[in-house]
């Protein structure tokens, strides 16, 4: 489709569509470096990191993946990238996904640590892979089996469209993300779509299928599986890390107008490595800067981010063998404490609910899923938040922010389950 112009009289003209080549883009030094550094630009509605650029450690490779990535449920993602046609990408990126379908964790590290080195970088790549999957210090990690691919391109012919849609319903996770760019006022901009499969056709959605059937990051038996109950007041939260049962306490207590002095001085040991913190009312980009840290171990994302006192503060998500003595030091200085923890018992069965026509599941891994006559629902968000006003139940965590998705989907069946009861 074409990209248009609305002047002030209300009349429309069409923004010429351009071509890369023309515009002297070239994939690997302009498109490739673009997109890694914003690839949530081609992997709408799923988070991704990425983890290498123009991979190719396997044995006799002559051939590099362009974006080697990875999502929040530990699959590998497969990036490959045309600046006009995408004619028979598909094919090649199946070669890649199955090269680096064995891959091990450390090996990722490992081809993280080159990356991060190329980019001038000092970050841990480790702990930075940990944080990116949320695992808990000392918590064995490992990526699953399974491997995405995204196929982004100017323009796919109808060959390679049929082709990703027949494999995308053998089980495979394909998607095809168009970029076309147009030129206006001197400025090339890029009309960024995801066009297999559709958001909109339910019937194409196969890809989405892999919440359904996903398993375990970790299956080793030495797995730390601990989760944790938490109630504040009334509020409940089910299957919570460890780190985010103190991150919660820790805003409940500012809430009740602790303050962050009082709560460093309780956490011995830990004490002012609690938090990062900076004068005023910030965003993460303005506390990092602030701080001059990275926000790696550290709750920085805007949504996280807690307020009190004039300043602003991101709590740590370190605390190894001291989180339970941690999270009491932190409960004892509350006023009108409210407060519950129970340790869940994991049994490796999801949990399900079932309410107004939909099905809502929490994995082991406390990922939420909800699907509505067999069909996924994607995004997931604003159908919980649709239910959870159904339920009569608030969307709001202890630090006065909009719950995030497994915190809203637990909510949600923790009500269900009760009208059930």
């Amino acid at each position: 489709m074409a990209l248009y112009e609305m002047s002030s009289e209300h009349t429309l003209s069409t923004v010429p569509l351009t071509s890369f080549a023309s515009m002297g883009v070239y994939e690997r030094t302009h498109l490739q470096k673009a997109l890694r550094g914003l690839i949530s630009a081609i992997t709408p509605g799923v988070e991704t990191m990425v983890l290498a650029e123009e991979f190719g450690d396997w044995v006799g490779a002559n051939r590099r993946i362009d974006l080697l990535c990875l999502d929040k449920d530990a699959k590998l993602v497969v990036v490959e990238l045309k600046r006009e046609d995408g004619a028979s990408m598909e094919l090649q990126a199946i070669r890649y996904a199955a090269m680096i379908s064995a891959m091990r964790f450390e090996q990722a590290v490992e081809a993280h640590r080159k990356y991060l080195s190329s980019i001038g970088s000092t970050e841990d790549p480790e702990q930075a892979i940990r944080d990116f999957l949320e695992l808990d210090d000392g918590e064995p990690a490992a990526l699953d089996d399974k491997v995405r691919i995204v196929l982004a391109a100017a323009s796919f012919g109808t060959e390679l469209s049929t082709t990703v849609l027949w494999l995308n319903k053998q089980g495979l996770d394909l998607r095809c993300v168009q970029m076309r760019p147009h030129l206006f006022d001197g400025r090339l901009l890029l009309d960024v779509q995801q066009v297999i499969p559709l958001p909109e056709a339910a019937q194409y959605q196969v890809a989405i299928r892999e919440k359904e059937a996903q398993q375990a990051v970790v299956r080793s038996s030495e797995r730390n599986m601990t989760k944790y109950h938490l109630t504040i007041g009334d509020r409940s939260y089910s299957n919570l890390a460890g780190r985010r049962v103190i991150y919660e306490v820790i805003a409940e207590a500012l809430s009740q107008g602790v303050t962050m002095a009082a709560i460093s001085g309780a956490l011995a040991g830990k004490g002012d490595s609690a938090f990062l913190s900076a004068e005023g009312r910030l965003n993460e980009e303005q506390l990092l800067e602030r701080t001059g840290n990275s926000g790696s171990g550290y709750f920085s994302q805007d949504s996280m981010l807690l307020h009190a006192g004039g300043r602003t503060l991101a709590v740590s998500k370190r605390w190894g063998d001291q989180l339970m003595d941690s999270i009491s030091s932190v409960v004892d200085l509350l006023p009108s404490p409210a407060i519950s923890i129970e340790v869940s018992s994991p049994t490796g069965e999801p949990e399900v609910v079932n309410f107004e026509g939909y099905e809502i599941k929490q994995d082991q891994s406390t990922t939420i899923t909800v699907s509505k006559d067999g069909i996924t629902c994607s995004p997931t968000k604003p159908v919980l938040r649709s239910l959870a006003a159904k339920l009569g139940i608030g969307i709001v965590n202890g630090a006065g922010k909009e719950m995030n998705t497994r915190q809203l989907g637990a909510r949600v069946i923790e009500s269900v389950k009760a009208r059930v009861e």
